[in-house]
């Protein structure tokens, strides 16, 4: 039982070294070497903890989508009406922007990661399903203004602005764009 607890600690210490060092290098610039040297640990108990590289990328890659996910809940845990609820999806993307990253705020680390996978990846997969999720999230909350057809297409114009407020806060490394986007998406919420 104590070895279990030690291999969860130490699981966790990889999956925050890789959070660090493929946010901040990339995921196909960061060798294994330092990840263990970041977090502190052996090379075997890497392989202990994960198959492959290509494992702990897509542990990495759910462990940003769950991160995510948190965020989301907790300021969802806060609206009242459903033009908070959808506004709580743009808080969620702020909060991530506005977290304190090591080496600077470098834009969305699912979008970071895709963009090194190659096509057909599993971990291109999880992203994907990622951000499907979140269009799926304000179609929802968005039923509850407008019809369904008409969430749909509001939707999709969100998710195009969330993203690319996302792009351009990562270039710039902060979150003003994202708040320049929520304001938006208020805007457009008056109208309905």
């Amino acid at each position: 039982m104590g070895h279990t607890t030690k291999s969860g600690s130490v699981r966790e210490r990889l999956l925050d070294a890789a959070a660090t060092r493929f946010y901040a290098d990339g995921v196909n610039a960061t060798g294994i070497d330092a990840i263990t040297a970041t977090a502190g640990v052996a090379k075997m108990s890497l392989y202990n903890n994960f198959s492959s590289k290509a494992a702990l990328v897509e542990a990495y890659i759910d462990r940003r989508h769950r991160d995510w996910m948190d965020r989301y809940e907790a300021r969802l845990a806060g609206a009242a009406t459903p033009t908070e609820k959808v506004l709580a999806v743009f808080d969620a993307y702020v909060d991530h922007a506005s977290s304190a990253y090591p080496h600077g705020f470098r834009g969305c680390g699912l979008l970071n990661a895709a963009a090194e996978l190659p096509v057909g990846d599993p971990g291109r997969s999880a992203v994907r399903r990622h951000k499907e999720e979140v269009e799926r999230i304000l179609v929802t909350h968005l039923c509850t203004v407008v019809g369904q057809e008409q969430a749909e297409d509001l939707a999709e114009h969100m998710v195009f602005l969330l993203e690319g407020a996302m792009a351009r806060a990562g270039l710039e490394g902060d979150a003003s764009r994202l708040r320049r986007a929520r304001a938006m998406a208020a805007q457009m919420l008056e109208g309905c």
